[in-house]
């Protein structure tokens, strides 16, 4: 009977053991989906990445009692850089881990793609840990995937008061991580698209601006034809084309080329066209014109911009031409005694002030065309990367040298968009004309 009450006993107590320890796994249970519940509710209540991936840290860093939190994510525009490492540290101030053990811990997880507990560094053997770790004691790093797809790590450094991480840690922080990798994702895109509209926008302001600077109509002089036009590329470029009308038979012709892309080079631009339109009235001389804007673009414009130019000035009643060439393509006068380049001037402007840029200066004769173009027709490119080249459009210009400047242009552009066929517009294109039609 003894026996029997006994056997009981052990049994009611055995009992009662697994029903505290369901009690407890259930506890636990709870514990975590009311975590998880947390994290999921505020990491789902931000949509910027920065914010995103500091709740997660921060979430982290409470729920898991630990000192610091990081969190490295792939770059996608960034290929020369496989990570890009997102830190927010909490409670303690420390150094971070050093840049030599976190290499070897994220090359560790690139290779194994799985979850990694180290609890005391001073006896880990999978990593050569440097006798000044920042203050990192034992860590606990999970993958973040996305269909399969690292995409970045989870990491939290040393458990509050000395304590080991556990598997359940461990658990804990790999569905916090899955949890959270398609709402870093999600973010990750937004800004994506957020920072092309940006760029959208400012391409078609750049667009705007450039349409405005243009000619809206070409000059009407008795004796001579004249013609622009000028292509944009998909990205706004920096090229500017201006007919000057200075009065007393004289007219202002300029093609220039500013470096950069978008909106930087669009206002660049602007800020030529009102510079050579000032100094060209108070600067007769072309030469003198190119040397003063030289100057005064010099000492308004950062040091990694410039400008290439081709600035003349005819006298449409002792048909000379003065000209200067700022660092330009040479233009070419096709007609009459065969093409002539006109490369007298200088290097581009506004890398160095105070050069005298010199002044060129021929004759126009009747039946001569003046051809300047900018870089975007010599360096049009096939689909087997070839250029059209300066010979080949001088030898296309001299082809076409009889029709009026209107279709001159028409026809180069016709034959760079068919050596060209399906490869993309590199670069804007634009070219001007200027016939001697009559004596």
């Amino acid at each position: 009977m003894a026996g029997l009450n006994i056997d009981s006993a052990m049994h009611d107590r055995n009992r009662l053991e697994q029903l505290l320890a369901e009690n407890a796994r259930l506890k636990l249970a709870v514990e975590e989906l009311s975590i998880l519940n947390e994290v999921s509710t505020a990491v789902s209540s931000t949509s910027s990445l920065d914010a995103t991936v500091d709740l997660i840290v921060q979430k982290c860093v409470k729920h898991l009692k630990v000192e610091q939190g990081a969190v490295l994510l792939f770059d996608t525009l960034e290929q020369g850089s496989a990570l890009r490492t997102m830190v927010r540290k909490v409670d303690k101030d420390t150094g971070g881990i050093p840049m030599r053990l976190g290499d070897q811990i994220t090359g560790w997880m690139l290779r194994h793609q799985k979850p990694l507990i180290v609890n005391d560094f001073d006896t880990e053997k999978r990593f050569r840990a440097p006798s000044d770790r920042g203050g990192v004691h034992s860590l606990l790093c999970v993958p973040m995937k996305l269909k399969g797809r690292l995409i970045g790590v989870v990491n939290v450094f040393n458990k509050t008061g000395g304590a080991e991480f556990s598997a359940g840690d461990q658990r804990l922080l790999s569905i916090i991580a899955t949890q959270s990798a398609q709402v870093l994702e999600n973010a990750r895109l937004m800004e994506q698209r957020k920072a092309l509209e940006i760029l959208e926008e400012e391409l078609r302001l750049a667009r705007e601006i450039q349409k405005k600077l243009l000619p809206k109509e070409s000059p009407r002089i008795p004796g001579y034809g004249i013609a622009g036009l000028s292509e944009p590329a998909k990205r706004v470029g920096g090229d500017y084309f201006d007919f000057l009308d200075f009065g007393d038979r004289r007219l202002g012709l300029c093609v220039a080329d500013v470096s950069g892309k978008g909106i930087t080079a669009a206002l660049l631009m602007s800020n030529v066209q009102a510079t050579i339109r000032s100094q060209g009235r108070l600067a007769p001389d072309a030469g003198a014109c190119v040397s003063q804007s030289n100057d005064m673009l010099y000492a308004s414009t950062d040091s990694d911009k410039f400008v290439t130019m081709f600035y003349a000035v005819l006298d449409t009643e002792s048909h000379r031409l003065q000209y200067c060439n700022a660092g330009h393509n040479p233009p070419i006068m096709i007609g009459g005694n065969g093409p002539v380049l006109l490369d007298t001037g200088g290097p581009v402007l506004g890398v160095m002030q105070g050069f005298p840029y010199e002044r060129g200066e021929v004759e126009f004769m009747p039946g001569e065309t003046l051809l300047v173009y900018s870089d975007g027709f010599s360096e049009a490119m096939n689909l087997r990367l070839e250029e059209f080249g300066d010979d080949r459009l001088r030898a296309s210009a001299e082809a076409h040298a009889n029709l009026p400047p209107g279709q001159l242009l028409d026809a180069l552009l016709a034959e760079v968009s068919e050596f060209c066929g399906d490869a993309a517009q590199g670069d804007d294109m634009t070219i001007m004309a200027v016939q001697r039609t009559a004596a």
